[in-house]
């Protein structure tokens, strides 16, 4: 993904479906330590699926 706001096409991804899957968070971990750092963009995205997940709303899966 070359894209500026690549993790947070990757949280809306998840937000989409409802889950976070391994491969969407490998995904997001890969992004943040080849980037080594977070726009605040991304980092509102990661704060609102974190947000989400506290709620209940997203599922962290194991696997799809």
């Amino acid at each position: 993904m070359q894209n500026k706001y690549v993790i947070r096409q990757l949280v809306e991804k998840a937000l989409n479906i409802k889950k976070l899957t391994p491969e969407i968070e490998n995904e997001i971990n890969w992004e943040l330590t080849e980037r080594g750092y977070i726009s605040d963009v991304d980092y509102e995205a990661l704060e609102l699926l974190m947000a989400e997940m506290d709620a209940g709303r997203i599922q962290l899966v194991s696997s799809l």
